[in-house]
């Protein structure tokens, strides 16, 4: 670890996706409380779906693990049928956000014109945006992965370092996510260090870059432990309280 990556918090967030149901819900927070209701030294949280905010304010209101949404709509209000505003996440104590997951990309056709845009709706509402960046199979065996990731980044940079340094970014392989694949720890912490000189140039090189792709308890310590990780942004291990807590463990190593 390097003496700058000591001087950045870890963070772990769980990405619920489109899972949950009130009494699935109920059990899932009720044991993430009592596993990380001491938890120190690191930044908690998990997205779940909007209808969720409330039962997750209510849950985990005074504990450590923070709640956030999964996407954000780039407008505070208006005839925009279906979309969520940041202020409408703020209403229900979210402290955070996801913008630009590969599936809002692939499955939505967000650009990164348009992830920038809702980045700086969620900094607007006063969210932390956390900006997904990735690339496909296809793209890591052409070679362009960085090229990619610089292009994700591009107009999210452009907002200027006092936006970026209240943002948090998470590298998500693409092949990775949901596969059962995880990038080795030396290839992710490859790209990790890019997005941090990039960030670097930026002005914003101290901002928390997250690592996400099948990231389980069994795996995370030997990802932390590259200098430019700080932490992940989990999937399916997130909607156990045990794999979860494990991974949250593993960070505090």
């Amino acid at each position: 670890m390097s003496a700058t990556s000591a001087l950045r918090r870890k963070c772990v967030l769980g990405n619920w996706k489109m899972n949950g149901s009130l009494a699935a819900n109920a059990s899932l927070l009720e044991a993430l409380v009592a596993a990380l209701g001491k938890v120190q030294n690191v930044d908690v949280g998990v997205a779940v779906p909007f209808p969720y905010l409330a039962q997750a304010q209510q849950a985990l209101g005074g504990s450590p693990v923070r709640w956030g949404a999964q996407d954000v709509s780039a407008h505070a209000s208006g005839a925009y049928t279906g979309e969520v505003a940041g202020p409408m996440l703020v209403d229900f104590g979210a402290s955070f956000v996801l913008v630009g997951h590969s599936e809002r990309r692939s499955l939505h056709g967000e650009t990164s014109d348009v992830v920038a845009d809702k980045a700086k709706a969620a900094l607007a509402a006063g969210l932390t945006p956390v900006v997904c960046v990735g690339e496909t199979l296809a793209e890591r065996e052409a070679g362009t992965t960085l090229a990619v990731i610089g292009e994700q980044l591009a107009p999210v940079l452009a907002l200027g370092a006092d936006a970026v340094k209240r943002m948090i970014v998470a590298y998500e392989p693409v092949w990775a996510i949901g596969t059962g694949r995880t990038a080795s720890p030396e290839q992710a912490q490859e790209v990790h260090a890019a997005i941090r000189e990039r960030l670097r140039q930026a002005g914003a090189g101290e901002v928390q870059v997250l690592y996400g792709g099948s990231v389980k308890a069994a795996n995370a310590a030997s990802l932390f432990a590259m200098a430019d990780i700080d932490g992940g942004l989990v999937g399916g291990a997130s909607l156990d309280a045990q794999d979860f807590a494990g991974i949250v463990a593993a960070a505090t190593a």
